[in-house]
């Protein structure tokens, strides 16, 4: 019989990357050859010694059994050393440390833990889409926060009305941002915090890209504003940092009674870490600190060619400072959909349109950086080539 779909899916907008993808296979069973500049997924390899780790501790039976939903302590421990030694922040890695199936999931569940039905999350626009859409599961209600360029794309926290503070209990940030790459100074923390506290916000802080960031560049920590356990959660992963996005390894640090609520609902909703992977991840922690620099001297380079090819275009965009993302504004004539489905049928590379993270992504495509130099190089040939149809439209 047919399944007729619940309120709460039929709410949801088709899922940017599920859509993005589906049009590339279709252009793949044709036979072109396609330039994927579309999923954020890390082209470069896991390390060789994380890897290790794992298919040592994979052998190992007593690795075999159900993990702990809170994670084993020795891993909780490498995570407070790694928020430690990369911030100087100190946390109780028993009570201010929860280990995550990817940082997804984690941002994902937030709503239920916090959210009563008709709560509003304060959600900025554009953004990764499961701040929308989770807040929609828990029965919640999303209230838009415009990212614009005139602001550097952060919100405006003191425009927001009384009547929506009333009811508001989580206010989500990304910084440095997918998909603008823009970056919060430490001072826009210290506002946000002071803010939360005034008004009894969770402040739900996505630092997914913490460690991608160029020219010297080190992003801050929301954790390092004086009193920021009391009213944040930051979302750290090892997908992005230490190219294991397949593993599904993730943290939450800061306020300890929103971490526990949060470990109630996975605890009632998933299942721990794989504890192989679970030693994996505490060896990337404990010794890939290198790996990282390699990582930004590798992201950093691609970067340059793409800001560079654009620039003897005259299609300017700002440079991003983190982030393995370039936001870069559509041509005049075009909407982001229409230049995403032109890249797509006419140069055979897939970009992502900036609409897909919300109506404020309007007006930009975002490029990313995660594929190999060579075809990150055929790509800007196959733009170069037709730059001047796409500015006559």
């Amino acid at each position: 019989m047919p399944i007729e779909p619940p309120d709460r899916l039929k709410k949801l907008p088709p899922y940017l990357f599920a859509v993005v993808d589906r049009m590339k296979r279709e252009q793949i069973a044709k036979g072109k050859d396609v330039v994927d500049l579309g999923v954020g997924d890390p082209d470069l390899p896991t390390p060789k010694f994380i890897i290790d780790v794992l298919a040592e501790a994979a052998k190992d039976p007593a690795n075999h059994r159900y993990a702990l939903d809170a994670g084993m302590p020795a891993l909780r421990r490498s995570m407070q050393s790694w928020i430690q030694r990369r911030y100087d922040i100190e946390l109780d890695p028993d009570a201010e440390i929860l280990p995550l199936l990817g940082s997804k999931e984690g941002l994902g569940h937030l709503p239920l833990a916090i959210l009563n039905p008709g709560d509003i999350s304060l959600i900025p626009d554009p953004c990764y889409p499961v701040y929308k859409s989770s807040t929609l599961f828990a029965g919640g209600e999303a209230h838009i926060l415009p990212l614009m360029e005139s602001n550097d794309y952060l919100p405006d926290l003191e425009s927001i009305e009384p009547q929506v503070l009333d009811k508001a209990k989580i206010l989500y940030l990304n910084y440095p941002n997918n998909p603008t790459s823009a970056v919060a100074p430490l001072e826009f923390f210290e506002e946000a915090v002071a803010f939360a506290r005034k008004h009894g916000l969770l402040i739900a802080q996505d630092a997914a890209y913490s460690e991608m960031g160029f020219d010297g560049y080190r992003a801050p920590s929301i954790l390092q504003v004086d009193g920021a356990k009391d009213v944040a959660v930051e979302f750290h992963s090892l997908s992005k940092t230490y190219n294991m996005t397949g593993w599904r390894v993730a943290f939450a640090a800061g306020n300890r009674e929103a971490l526990k609520l949060l470990g109630k609902v996975k605890a009632n909703m998933d299942s721990g870490i794989f504890q192989a992977v679970q030693l994996a991840g505490k060896a990337a922690l404990d010794e890939g600190d290198v790996e990282i620099e390699r990582n930004i001297k590798v992201y950093e380079k691609r970067r340059d060619l793409v800001v560079s090819a654009f620039e003897r275009l005259g299609w300017h965009f700002n440079a991003p400072k983190a982030t393995f993302y370039c936001w870069i504004p559509v041509p005049p004539g075009y909407t982001s959909t229409e230049l995403a489905v032109m890249f797509l049928e006419q140069m055979n590379i897939v970009v992502t349109p900036g609409n897909g993270f919300g109506a404020n992504g309007e007006g930009y495509f975002r490029i990313s950086l995660t594929v190999p130099d060579a075809r990150l190089k055929e790509a800007i040939k196959r733009i170069e080539q037709s730059h001047k149809h796409l500015h006559s439209k």
